[in-house]
């Protein structure tokens, strides 16, 4: 079985500019499926101080540039409910 970590979603919401949702990382992780990253996420406290310490290396400043972390969760026709 293949692991699953931090780095590894953090170096995903780095690399993909435009679909960040869980179904397409899976699609481009060998043995991870949607389901294992959901719990992965479940269970782990990503905090903006990681997610910080994880990014700002691979980061060059500008004080036009900008970093956005959005965990909206849209709403999907086939849900029954969305906390």
């Amino acid at each position: 079985m293949t692991s699953f970590t931090r780095l590894d979603y953090c170096q995903y919401l780095l690399s993909s500019p435009i679909n960040y949702t869980l179904t397409n990382l899976a699609k481009h992780l060998d043995g991870v499926s949607h389901d294992r990253i959901k719990r992965y996420l479940q269970g782990v406290k990503l905090t903006p101080r990681l997610l910080w310490e994880q990014v700002r290396l691979e980061l060059i400043e500008s004080p036009k540039a900008y970093v956005v972390f959005d965990d909206t969760v849209l709403d999907k026709s086939y849900s029954q409910k969305i906390e």
